[in-house]
């Protein structure tokens, strides 16, 4: 199972190493199956780094996105390469934020996850479909097409066999709106998006974790945690409360 928390465009940087500290702090109540991520901004990567090593913490450190380039004339962006220097593990690809705001393509998000299994990383993949394509029906195809942008890709597809990937299915009705996905609602989605990779990595889809996002709190976490197909949970708000997190790991 693993808990990721996606702290977006917020703290600075005393108040992420406050945070990531009262998170190694709280470990200790925390299952040792339990996975923890926290993926704070860019600006916070390296003391927060610093700040888990000393304290002996198991969690993970993660990026919210990165460029697809190693280096180069990209101003304002960051490489994988330089992540994996500050002991990043994990990078979010193609939230719906990424795809909405600064138009991120399904080929964009391909080539981001390319480098990032490259450079020795595990991408988050998100997929989701917006109010108006699921009460239009287009559910199944918007998370296909998604989803087919990755695994249509040899290179990819062979990285991932030799790696490991990890898909966040987040509704974007349902990302700090507070209209949650009901389980059952979200296992069947996730249900869905195991038999396409099942499709591509036959025998091995049961292996990739498929991580639940949108409004995901204390109070409706174990709900989500106990249908056979969610893994996991890619958390927004209630990442940047300690208790709340904490909370959702022990549900967990």
């Amino acid at each position: 199972m693993l808990i990721a928390g996606n702290w977006k465009m917020n703290l600075l940087p005393h108040e992420g190493m406050l945070l990531t500290h009262e998170i190694c702090e709280g470990m200790k109540s925390i299952s040792p199956e339990i996975e923890i991520l926290i993926c704070p901004p860019f600006t916070h990567l390296a003391q927060c780094s610093v700040i888990i090593e000393s304290d002996d913490a198991r969690i993970s450190l993660g990026a919210q996105n990165c460029d697809s380039h190693e280096f180069g004339a990209y101003t304002g962006e960051i490489s994988p390469l330089m992540l994996v220097s500050m002991g990043v593990e994990y990078v979010i690809i193609g939230h719906s934020e990424r795809r909405v705001l600064f138009n991120e393509s399904n080929e964009i998000i391909a080539e981001k996850c390319h480098v990032v299994l490259e450079a020795g990383m595990i991408p988050i993949i998100c997929i989701g479909e917006t109010l108006e394509e699921r009460n239009a029906g287009n559910f199944e195809g918007i998370v296909r097409e998604q989803l087919l942008g990755i695994l249509r890709n040899e290179a990819i597809l062979e990285s991932i066999l030799n790696s490991d990937i990890v898909i966040a299915y987040e509704p974007v009705w349902a990302i700090g709106t507070g209209l949650a996905a009901d389980p059952d609602q979200a296992e069947n989605a996730h249900k869905f998006i195991r038999s396409i990779l099942n499709e591509y990595l036959p025998g091995q889809s049961d292996m990739i974790r498929i991580l639940y996002g949108g409004s995901v709190k204390p109070d409706n976490a174990s709900a989500y945690f106990a249908m056979p197909n969610i893994d996991g949970a890619l958390i927004g708000g209630a990442s940047l409360n300690v208790e709340s997190f904490l909370a959702i790991a022990q549900s967990a």
